[in-house]
């Protein structure tokens, strides 16, 4: 009897040792087969295609345009055909401070609640300006779409642009414009413009230290009812479905007025050439020239935007970890071979009616 009872009793401590030390047998805890009882949704398809896109006009001029694109995200924006090259001398640097502005005290709600609405929705807003546009957008769960939507309406079209907060804005603005001096490639990407054309492209960006000392409540509430209007704004969204968007557009937008025809300040390219002395041991230098035609010759500026990627650029050393950009031309056949450059890389600016494509290095002086 005994006998028959030290096999099974090795057997058990056997198994009880292996679950100890992790060598249980796989079909203890395999997860090659779903546990039971468990109802899984049915799996996405390999090829999913591309969702069209459909654009509808509101009778005021708002286009709203949508692609529905599955997952479990949506993302909604504003797009407006203003930035510095709408700006006078009088409002030079006023889209600069638009951007700061932006998800701020509103008509409806205060600062502090509009934070905690987004913290509720989970949502990340964001705001940028460039030369010709201004973008406005929010990222969140598509289960909180309709409050995104209000939310972010209610951000573009009530704005309060309260003074002590442009004031708390204007320090901001002149604590970066002062560190542009130590962000060579920031800088010159703004000479480019300068020098490279005149007219409303040659308008500066980033908001000189002089004209962020004019601006004020009133004049970023003029330019903003100059600019900001229905005609000249585009609402669109991925991952979401048109006609509910589309009847939330009608509902907020539809009382939100046309402006009068304005016709786009001109820019012509000129060239030129900017050299500015710095107090280092390295030198940072960009070279463009003009690609005609912007984004309305759409298969030109798309043509110049494959060139860029294919030409890629990385640096000597890669603060993103080891071999990021090891395989593209400009690392093989520049960074590998010339070993003085520290960094090397294609840039291009594109806008509506002209662009610029070039190279942006940094070496050692």
């Amino acid at each position: 009897m005994l006998s028959g009872m030290l096999p099974r009793l090795r057997s058990s401590t056997t198994r009880a040792l292996r679950k100890l030390c992790g060598l249980a047998p796989a079909r203890d805890n395999s997860l090659l087969h779903p546990l039971p009882g468990l109802d899984l949704p049915p799996p996405l398809p390999d090829n999913l295609g591309r969702s069209p896109t459909r654009v509808t006009t509101l009778p005021n001029g708002i286009r709203v345009a949508t692609e529905d694109v599955p997952g479990p995200s949506a993302c909604i924006g504003f797009f407006v055909n203003s930035g510095s090259v709408y700006e006078s001398a009088e409002t030079t640097g006023v889209s600069y401070l638009l951007e700061k502005m932006a998800f701020k005290d509103t008509k409806h709600r205060g600062h502090r609640n509009l934070v905690h609405e987004l913290e509720l929705t989970g949502g990340n807003v964001g705001a940028s300006c460039s030369r010709e546009q201004m973008v406005y957008s929010y990222d969140t769960l598509k289960g909180f779409m309709p409050e995104a939507i209000e939310i972010l309406i209610d951000c573009m079209r009530n704005p309060l642009f309260l003074q002590e907060e442009v004031e708390r804005q204007l320090v901001l603005a002149r604590e970066e414009v002062q560190d542009l001096q130590k962000n060579p490639e920031r800088f010159l990407h703004e000479q480019l413009n300068l020098v490279g054309y005149s007219g409303a492209l040659a308008n500066p960006l980033i908001a000189p230290e002089d004209a962020l000392a004019r601006i004020n409540d009133k004049i970023i509430q003029k330019f903003y009812h100059e600019n900001y209007t229905a005609d000249r704004v585009v609402l669109a969204a991925s991952g979401v479905d048109h006609e509910s968007l589309l009847n939330y557009a009608e509902c907020l937008l539809n009382d939100w007025h046309k402006g009068s025809p304005v016709e786009k300040p001109k820019s012509t390219y000129v060239g030129g050439d900017s050299r500015h002395r710095a107090d280092s041991d390295m030198t940072h230098v960009a070279l463009a020239f003009e690609v005609p035609g912007g984004w309305l010759q759409e298969r030109d500026a798309t043509t110049m935007t494959v060139i860029q990627t294919l030409m890629g650029g990385g640096g000597s050393f890669s603060s993103g970890g080891p071999g990021k950009g090891m395989h593209s031309r400009l690392y093989l056949r520049v960074l590998n071979k010339y070993h003085s450059v520290q960094s090397f890389s294609a840039i291009s600016n594109i806008y509506d009616n002209t662009g610029l494509f070039g190279i942006y290095l940094t070496t050692v002086s």
